[in-house]
């Protein structure tokens, strides 16, 4: 299904899976390595709640572990990156750059297909990293900082070669049918808007040109964005833009152009997982009478709703929601 956002009503696209992963009783281990799980856990949310889109897990360490990364997995955590894969231009030079059978990247693509083939009735989107939040996690996220100014060709050569792998992957998530990516860059949102257009801007806008087209559309998330960088995301040229909850949500409509959407950013861990269902629906509430005025603006979560999240509390959002769009007609 397309994704379109013009709608008469405030649309709300959360993004969210780890509830789902709960609805059908499993781990987050088992979603992360097994597409199956995945789409189970994808479809499941989609049968419980009313969001306009179906989101699959924000998991930032597929992309590093098709390179050779090594990483942590635990139970009920997303996994993490364990250790520096690349130390010096000659490791920079010598890194091949991936084909999809690497790591769990099948298991990804599986899930995005099966969720397709199951939801009918929504958008899917898929959801991938982005070409600097890949190579500090290759490279170590403070030493790819301080490249930037001792050796910047040695950044642009692994930003070519994660691009280059991200590029393929999206291609591949095209192919499945899902309606989007959502590019997930929040180390990007530790530099300054100059450094972010250079390092990260021109390497998402190569897949932006490549692949966004009338049936399939890029959203730039960046959580790490407090305001100072949101110039180089709309620079970006991508669909939609996804804003954590660092960002003032009416600063960063004003500064988007209004005929690109602009997604945020009910807070994760204070709201969702730690207010009362009460407290959650008065934010919400609060957030879509702030926003009335843009009909650019899609109601969403500052990032992926963590694991453990009161299913209450997501009740709670969705009738929020409900409650505000009766309202209005």
């Amino acid at each position: 299904m397309k994704l379109e956002f013009v709608s008469s009503r405030r649309l709300a696209m959360p993004i969210m899976t780890y509830p789902g992963i709960e609805l059908i009783q499993k781990t987050v281990y088992d979603a992360v390595t097994d597409g199956t799980v995945h789409a189970d856990a994808i479809c499941a949310l989609a049968q419980n709640t009313p969001s306009d889109a179906a989101t699959v897990i924000m998991d930032l360490t597929v992309e590093a572990e098709a390179f050779g990364a090594p990483l942590k997995f635990f139970e009920n955590e997303v996994p993490s990156v364990a250790g520096r894969l690349l130390h010096n231009i000659q490791d920079v030079e010598a890194l091949a750059v991936p084909d999809l059978t690497k790591g769990r990247t099948p298991e990804y693509l599986k899930a995005n297909a099966i969720a397709v083939s199951r939801i009918s009735d929504r958008p899917v989107l898929a959801g991938c990293i982005g070409p600097y939040s890949l190579a500090s996690r290759l490279y170590d996220m403070s030493e790819l900082m301080m490249a930037i100014y001792i050796d910047p060709d040695l950044v642009k050569k692994l930003l070519d070669k994660s691009t280059a792998y991200i590029l393929a992957y999206v291609q591949a998530f095209k192919e499945t049918g899902v309606a989007g990516v959502i590019v997930a860059e929040p180390a990007a949102g530790l530099l300054g808007n100059d450094d972010a257009y250079t390092y990260s801007t021109l390497y998402v806008k190569r897949i932006v040109e490549a692949l966004q087209d009338e049936n399939f559309k890029i959203i730039l998330h960046n959580c790490g964005n407090s305001g100072h960088c949101t110039e180089s995301m709309v620079a970006s040229d991508a669909f939609a833009l996804h804003f954590g909850n660092q960002c003032d949500m009416l600063t960063a409509l004003s500064l988007v152009p209004s005929d690109r959407m602009v997604m945020g950013n009910i807070d994760l861990v204070s709201v969702f997982k730690n207010a009362s269902a009460e407290e959650v629906y008065a934010v919400t509430q609060k957030m879509l009478e702030e926003t009335k005025h843009y009909n650019n603006f899609v109601l969403s979560t500052g990032c992926d709703v963590p694991p453990g999240v009161p299913w209450e509390n997501v009740k709670a959002f969705y009738a929020a929601v409900s409650d505000y769009n009766n309202q209005r007609c």
